[in-house]
């Protein structure tokens, strides 16, 4: 159990943090769409990152730093595009949230964006497979009870995150709220895409 709650804890403690994918899944949130599949994929793909990253494929990685330096850049190429949307939307938008008017985006693209912003986000590989699987060796012979822990993390925080932000929903029927949150987004990206360039 101790071993457990060691994965579940460091792996929330990494994920915690306001990322890009954080920001698309809680944006997404908000406007109630396509929330059950954003939170699945986000947290299958973690539990696939993290259960090879315990399996050693970290070693991988570090043996091959290209994958990191393309992950990194291709990113950070998409993260600007995203920015640039979000503060376009921000300044020249007058949106609010009203449910009964809400357009929904389309599944492929949402599942698209979605596998962009996980995929594509180096961190991500860092957090998971290489810093998560390496402590793991400290754990011999309890390694799955590790994976577990590190897994049920991801699972809890991204449903949580995903059906937790809509209880915001009614302070973004105002469009100033939107406008904010667009802006904040945006930030968020640009400052994330100018750190894998310049890191």
């Amino acid at each position: 159990m101790t071993t457990f709650l060691a994965g579940f804890s460091l792996s929330f403690s990494l994920i915690l943090a306001i990322g890009s994918q954080n920001a698309f899944v809680l944006k997404q949130g908000i406007k109630k769409q396509h929330v059950l599949l954003i939170c699945t994929i986000c947290a299958l793909s973690d539990a696939i990152l993290i259960s090879l990253g315990v399996a050693g494929f970290g070693v991988i990685v570090n043996e091959y730093p290209a994958i990191e330096i393309y992950a990194r850049y291709g990113g950070a190429t998409f993260l600007l595009v995203y920015s640039f949307l979000s503060f376009k939307s921000a300044f020249s938008q007058n949106h609010a949230l009203k449910p009964e008017a809400e357009v929904l985006d389309s599944t492929v693209k949402v599942v698209l964006m979605c596998l962009a912003f996980t995929w594509l986000n180096p961190h991500v590989y860092l957090d998971t497979m290489v810093l998560l699987g390496s402590i793991s060796t400290q754990y011999d012979g309890e390694q799955l009870q590790f994976t577990l822990g590190a897994v049920s993390a991801s699972f809890t925080f991204f449903f949580s995150l995903g059906y937790g932000a809509r209880l915001l929903a009614p302070m973004f029927q105002n469009p100033k709220s939107w406008k904010f949150l667009e802006f904040i987004v945006g930030v968020t990206m640009l400052i994330i895409a100018l750190t894998l360039v310049v890191l």
